[in-house]
């Protein structure tokens, strides 16, 4: 592991359902948001539930998960998960995060686009997590 991905605190496994439960509140109200047209709230919710099912596969299957400052670590974590695709799912997991600056700390709101974008992603990671918590 290089120091980068050091940056991780150990997780009684058990906890990972503690993460989905964060995960699965985040991704309700996600949709609730961009049904209602709540872009911004859409897609910071679409930040917060792909982080914490990030957190809840990381932790059921590594028993560990991202204290980095920088949020984009915990896809490294993921992509190390031993689960088919989940080099795939970093990915997706990094394009979400990604947007975290634009949608959480400019001063521009999030378009009905970069909702659409952010959700329909999320939505695609979320239950990979699902699946592979089961």
């Amino acid at each position: 592991m290089t120091a980068k991905e050091s940056k991780v605190r150990q997780e009684n496994r058990s906890a990972a359902s503690d993460y989905l439960k964060k995960a699965t509140d985040n991704y309700d109200q996600m949709l609730l948001a961009f049904n209602s047209e709540n872009w911004n709230a859409a897609a910071t919710l679409a930040v917060q539930c792909a982080i914490s099912s990030a957190d809840a596969v990381c932790v059921h299957h590594r028993g560990v998960r991202s204290i980095s400052q920088d949020h984009l670590d915990v896809c490294g974590l993921v992509s190390l998960v031993d689960l088919e695709g989940a080099e795939e799912k970093s990915k997706q997991l990094r394009k979400v995060i990604a947007r975290k600056n634009m949608v959480q700390y400019e001063s521009r709101s999030a378009r009905r686009a970069d909702a659409d974008e952010m959700v329909k992603v999320t939505t695609r990671f979320y239950q990979w997590a699902l699946e592979n918590l089961r």
